[in-house]
């Protein structure tokens, strides 16, 4: 991709993220009660790529759609992601979010988990309003989305105490937890702009395989990345015990005393904080931060290799530079 095509797409997706940004800022304003909406406005207004409705946007463009007819579809599904960040947070007990407290952190639990919920239905009144027509698969595939998040979460959750965990399992989780959601951007996309079913099935693989890639990438920026740059304490992740992909493959290629480090992760249920670069050290040594890399690029050309549909030159390209920027990414 040249300079040009990259200045293109850079600043058409800064043109319309802005768009959807401003759009985002007003939703909460002046809305009572104070003790609700306060919140609401805090988590959405919290920063973010706005990837999700980003996707929403340029598969619609991609099928002959115009931006216009799918902006309430787009901010509905970052309030959903949304949504999914306040309750993944006070599951994990996290404490920062993109470089910012977490909701139940700056209010309190309750309402936390109140904010969520109102989230999810603000999300539903957003998306309704871009339903003209494919009304019920719109809301199904919406719903759906919803579902597997949840599903996701629920796996991510129960594999922190299960020892016999796989990739393949691994990438099952991520399918939910993170990819559904960025399957579900690109299907509504289409389906709200009358695209066929190649069509949807195309930009929803596309979705899919994006979501698995970006899910790595984030599995190897919690421990190769830069604090500050990535808004999140570094190494949460082996914190928390949690399987990721660097994990996982660890302990299929870790060995003796490295091996026995490894299952006493899984036995103590994560580590220490300070034994993080120690952590840091063996994925290292293993050479598994270079597997999940081969990962991504994999994921990402399967991702690639679904837009051949697509018959405008500019619109693929803006769909190949958002999988570029996401493989390429710090934060």
């Amino acid at each position: 991709m040249n300079h040009d095509t990259e200045k293109y797409c850079s600043d058409l997706f800064e043109k319309q993220r802005k768009i959807v940004e401003a759009k985002i800022e007003n939703i909460f304003n002046n809305k009572l009660p104070e003790s609700l909406y306060e919140p609401c406005s805090y988590i959405v207004k919290s920063g973010g790529k706005r990837l999700r409705p980003m996707l929403v946007l340029f598969s619609a463009k991609a099928v002959g759609g115009r931006y216009s007819d799918v902006y309430n579809a787009a901010i509905a599904v970052e309030l959903l992601h949304n949504f999914s960040l306040v309750h993944d947070d006070i599951m994990d007990n996290s404490n920062m979010r993109r470089g910012r407290l977490t909701l139940h952190k700056k209010y309190d639990l309750s309402t936390a988990i109140l904010t969520g919920d109102n989230l999810i239905a603000v999300a539903y009144s957003f998306l309704l309003k871009d339903c003209s027509i494919n009304f019920k698969s719109v809301v199904s595939t919406f719903t759906n989305g919803v579902i597997q998040v949840c599903e996701g979460q629920s796996l991510d959750k129960e594999f922190e105490t299960r020892s016999n965990v796989s990739i393949k399992d691994y990438i099952i989780m991520i399918e939910k937890k993170t990819a559904a959601l960025l399957e579900t951007c690109c299907s509504l996309g289409v389906q709200l702009c009358g695209g066929d079913s190649a069509k949807i099935k195309a930009l929803s693989n596309y979705g899919k395989y994006l979501g698995i890639a970006f899910q790595i990438q984030d599995d190897l920026l919690d421990i190769a990345g830069d604090e500050n740059e990535f808004g999140k304490i570094i190494g949460g992740d082996i914190v928390e015990g949690k399987k990721t992909f660097l994990f996982l493959r660890a302990l299929e290629k870790a060995k003796g005393n490295t091996l026995k480090e490894l299952q006493s992760v899984i036995k103590n249920k994560g580590v220490q904080r300070k034994e993080v670069g120690k952590f840091k050290e063996i994925y290292l040594q293993l050479g598994v931060m270079e597997d999940a890399k081969k990962e991504i690029i994999k994921y990402s050309s399967k991702a690639l290799s679904e837009l051949k549909f697509i018959p405008s030159i500019k619109d693929k390209e803006m769909l190949t530079w958002i999988t570029h920027l996401l493989i390429k990414r710090n934060k």
